[in-house]
């Protein structure tokens, strides 16, 4: 069963939606939510709700569904989720496997990068990254 996903309009509804989507692995519902949210709102919506499993989620979900279409977001959405709470802890507890993840998003982003970032944003934000 496809999941409903809906511009989420506080934490609790994206809360909500980001279970679903972590239960049911569903990265395509998951870049459609992230397509829908707006980047600026990451941190309020994600509150102090940040964990691994859900970073690695939203990261492949761009990766595959959004970096091609939309560059811009995906950059986007990476800036504002390092504002997000527990950024930095759930940063230093990915695997290396995972950090390759991260890694290649960014490598992606730097092959479909446009005219909203330049390479030295990109930049900028991989050392945040810590990449």
């Amino acid at each position: 069963e496809k999941l409903h996903i809906s511009e989420p309009s506080n934490a609790y509804d994206f809360g909500q939606m980001i279970n679903a989507v972590k239960a049911n692995k569903d990265k395509a519902a998951c870049a459609d939510l992230l397509t829908k949210t707006d980047p600026k709102q990451l941190p309020v919506l994600l509150s102090n709700k940040l964990e691994g499993e859900i970073f690695l989620i939203f990261i492949q979900s761009l990766e595959y569904y959004v970096v091609g279409k939309d560059p811009g977001l995906v950059y986007q959405h990476l800036f504002y989720l390092s504002k997000a709470e527990r950024f930095k802890v759930v940063l230093a507890l990915l695997s290396k496997n995972e950090k390759e993840h991260v890694q290649q998003l960014f490598d992606l982003l730097a092959e479909n990068r446009n005219h909203q970032f330049s390479s030295g944003d990109l930049k900028s934000l991989r050392k945040v990254y810590e990449l």
